[in-house]
């Protein structure tokens, strides 16, 4: 069986995929909540095309971003320290790509029903997501600014055994 050759920071292509795919993620996602709120409180309608189409998008590219990131995870061969974190993040992760699809297939469901206005409950089932997408990018900053997962001096410590 071949094997993978990994780089300085574990990994078999330059820099982390997961971050650059969850980034775009959290963007639409955002995005998609902002203009939520402008075509509510606007009566705007047209903001709420362009928010589903951002949701339905985000609900696609979100397992792309779980899948790099599990990939990406079990390359970094973290410590013990990390490692309650990085179980968090993975299990947030895989609730949140579970909960953008359900979202998103609301968010069609209204789109189908009634285009030109949004229900109060989504927008505050929308704030729920946002507050959980929130604590994701928590959990993601901890492990690379405070655990150093994929980063350079903490994988060639780990190698050494300095870190466990």
């Amino acid at each position: 069986m071949p094997t993978l050759t990994l780089n300085d920071v574990n990994l078999p292509y330059p820099d982390p995929l997961h971050p650059i795919i969850v980034h775009f993620v959290i963007a639409m996602v955002f995005f998609s909540f902002f203009c939520d709120l402008v075509g509510y409180f606007t009566r705007r309608h047209h903001f709420f095309e362009v928010s589903f189409w951002n949701m339905f998008v985000a609900a696609i590219a979100i397992f792309f971003a779980v899948i790099f990131g599990q990939f990406e995870a079990g390359l970094a061969n973290p410590y013990e320290a990390a490692q309650p974190v990085l179980n968090y993040h993975t299990f947030t992760g895989w609730s949140l790509s579970a909960i953008v699809v359900a979202i998103t297939a609301w968010r069609f469901v209204i789109r189908n029903r009634t285009p030109v206005k949004i229900p109060l409950a989504y927008l505050g089932v929308a704030t729920f997501l946002i507050c959980l997408v929130s604590l994701q990018v928590y959990l993601g900053t901890r492990l690379v600014w405070e655990y150093g997962l994929h980063v350079k001096p903490v994988v060639e410590a780990t190698e050494q055994g300095v870190l466990r």
